[in-house]
């Protein structure tokens, strides 16, 4: 019998204790299936002792990231016969040596569940990035807590998604709401213009906005300066369109884009071009889900930009 796996990361004081708890007591996820709740970290707050008996949960403690090494969970598998695995996970012990335990067969990776103090990110984002950016990689769901209105959510929502473009992020407010942080009066260019124009400090907010919102640009016309690349198993008369982005550190660096159908003559590879095309919403072979493919309408030589490498800020 399969044992489904949840991980809630986050540094101290995140509010990983309270998520758990809130996640046991509700009765649509435990369903009285037997849990191993595996703290990996000692936090502010402490577990309700009768939430745990009420929950059929048995509570294990771990002091250190080395008490994750042998055969501690495949013991603790055979000795709790868990049906269900929920792990409080301390960020700076690194997903990786998670990944690397030995762990028994029939545990199963469910949900990766990231969360962040907001009063504190941006200031362990500049002096931790290394840890803070390792659970925003990996982490399926992404929840800012301690939310106010004067917080940059749009701003701290792009940044997450240049490191993470497949998680679901939310921030929760001090008065109890939730809300996604899409803002669509943040974007740098006009979106109603005929072109739109972007920017080259632009492009990266461009793709992660067009990423998410692919029917904001279906049928409007882009102008941009971008390069032309190449790639196996291409669709005939397409390459990509795109630009070098740093995802999360000098050392993270890929390129992105959109595919993009040319007309009489297809661009040389890696040439700078200037591209205005048509935008239609639909699914992209490129990425496998839904994105915007550009119908090219002209294209001109271009120079460099004067930064060729895009971020993802404004």
């Amino acid at each position: 019998m399969e044992a489904a796996v949840y991980i809630v990361t986050g540094f101290l004081e995140s509010g990983k204790t309270k998520f758990m708890q809130e996640m046991l007591a509700d009765e649509g996820f435990s369903e009285g299936e037997r849990t191993l709740l595996l703290v990996c970290e000692e936090g502010e707050e402490e577990y309700d002792p009768e939430l745990l008996k009420r929950t059929n949960t048995v509570m294990v403690t771990m002091e250190s990231s080395s008490e994750l090494t042998g055969d501690v969970l495949v013991k603790l598998d055979k000795e709790y016969r868990p049906e269900r695995v929920l792990i409080e996970y301390n960020a700076t012990w690194m997903m990786e040596t998670l990944y690397k335990a030995k762990k028994p067969q029939n545990w199963e990776l469910a949900q990766i569940i990231t969360l962040i103090d907001s009063a504190t990110f941006e200031l362990y984002l500049t002096n931790m990035r290394k840890f803070m950016a390792d659970g925003i990689q990996e982490g399926d769901l992404i929840i800012f807590n301690r939310c106010n209105q004067d917080m940059p959510k749009s701003k701290w929502r792009r940044g997450v998604l240049a490191m993470n473009n497949t998680a679901r992020i939310f921030f929760e407010n001090t008065d109890g709401s939730m809300d996604d942080g899409v803002a669509d009066e943040d974007l740098p260019y006009d979106v109603k213009a005929d072109p739109i124009e972007i920017g080259d400090t632009e492009f990266g907010i461009f793709y992660l906005d067009a990423m998410e919102h692919p029917e904001r640009y279906d049928g409007k016309r882009i102008h941009a300066k971008g390069r032309a690349f190449r790639m196996q198993d291409m669709p005939k008369k397409c390459f990509v369109f795109g630009r070098h982005a740093m995802t999360c550190c000098v050392d993270d660096i890929g390129g992105i884009g959109f595919l993009c159908k040319y007309g009489a003559k297809e661009p040389d590879t890696n040439d700078w071009i200037y591209l205005t095309a048509k935008a239609e919403a639909g699914f992209s072979p490129l990425h496998g889900r839904d994105a915007i493919i550009l119908i090219e309408e002209s294209i001109a030589p271009a120079e460099p930009p004067e930064e060729e490498l895009v971020y993802f800020t404004n």
